[in-house]
């Protein structure tokens, strides 16, 4: 009996959560590109979430709402199976959407970060030729590539809608994380004090592609324990059966005889 239950329960919170309504007319024609599936997306634990905390008449949160509904979906499921099972099944379910931002968000700033080389090259290039300030963003913002330079295409477009340039550029540490700091430190400095440019952002290219080399060594330093787990679990039992187990075999038969 219990496993019809679990199985039910698990084929709702499957089809819950691939369920997503169509949106109307009017969302599909406003609704850009990047944001659409999001806007589609049905969240069952988010709701559940959100549930709970207004019977309890707490204020509502994305992330928090979703924290809470994955941990008492967690813990019902897990109710269910075992009720030893309730509290770490909802500790669980509280800690993986923390864990999951933070991997998202770590991943999302390294992305920022491997760009950040390109970019200032191409800034120290057009700075070079003679470009002042706003056009050398604008020149790098139309042709690089990679989010960085969407981030400088979004500066391009505040600044052409009337923004100061400085006050745009200083937007970007708390979009992108604290690597493109000093380049916009740069920037700004250059473009609100007529501070000497080229120079700075020749040493400061020097610099990312410095750190970017260690980021590389370091990346290459952690694949041998990355690698220990499968080698562990995956290669040496196949090994100790295509060696090790036929001579056993065979030392078992001759002692047998």
């Amino acid at each position: 009996m219990s496993e019809h239950v679990i199985g039910l329960l698990w084929a709702g919170m499957v089809i819950a959560a691939r369920r997503r309504p169509l949106p109307s007319v009017r969302q599909r024609l406003s609704a850009t590109q990047e944001d659409s599936p999001a806007r589609g997306r049905a969240d069952p634990f988010g709701a559940i979430g959100a549930a709970a905390l207004r019977a309890a008449r707490r204020p509502v949160s994305p992330a928090r709402a979703r924290q809470i509904g994955m941990a008492l979906a967690f813990a019902i499921v897990a109710g269910v199976v075992d009720v030893r099972a309730v509290l770490p099944a909802a500790v669980g379910g509280w800690v993986l959407p923390a864990a999951r931002a933070r991997a998202l968000e770590r991943r999302r700033l390294d992305a920022y970060a491997g760009g950040l080389a390109e970019v200032v090259d191409l800034l120290a290039l057009a700075v070079g030729a003679g470009l002042t300030v706003p056009l050398a963003v604008d020149a790098v913002a139309r042709r690089a590539t990679g989010p960085l330079a969407v981030e400088l295409g979004r500066v391009r477009e505040e600044v052409a809608l009337g923004r100061r340039l400085a006050d745009a550029l200083e937007d970007l540490p708390a979009r992108c994380g604290e690597a493109v700091r000093p380049m916009v430190a740069a920037l700004v400095a250059s473009e609100r004090y007529g501070a000497p440019l080229a120079a700075g952002l020749d040493r400061l290219a020097r610099e990312v592609r410095l750190e970017r080399r260690r980021r590389a060594e370091e990346a290459v330093r952690k694949v041998p324990v990355k690698l220990l787990f499968p080698l562990v679990t995956c290669t040496l039992p196949a090994f100790a059966l295509l060696t090790v187990a036929p001579l056993l075999a065979s030392a078992i038969r001759s002692l047998r005889l």
